[in-house]
């Protein structure tokens, strides 16, 4: 099965390792990064889609973060 998660975070040093420890893990970039403003908090937050393929079947029970 193909699971997908999107990573989110402020642009900084620990958005970058999150990213880098979900390559490590066999995790794959899938499209190109976002980035958006927030006012609120005067910063850039990034966005990252991630995709795996893995064995089983798709269930509610699957925990993204487990892969």
């Amino acid at each position: 099965m193909k699971l997908y998660r999107y990573l989110t975070g402020p642009d900084d040093v620990s958005f970058c390792k999150r990213v880098s420890a979900a390559l490590n893990k066999g995790w794959q970039l899938h499209g190109d990064p976002t980035l958006t403003f927030d006012p609120l908090k005067g910063r850039v937050i990034c966005g990252q889609a991630i995709v795996k393929e893995v064995e089983g079947e798709w269930s509610d029970d699957v925990v993204l973060s487990d892969h």
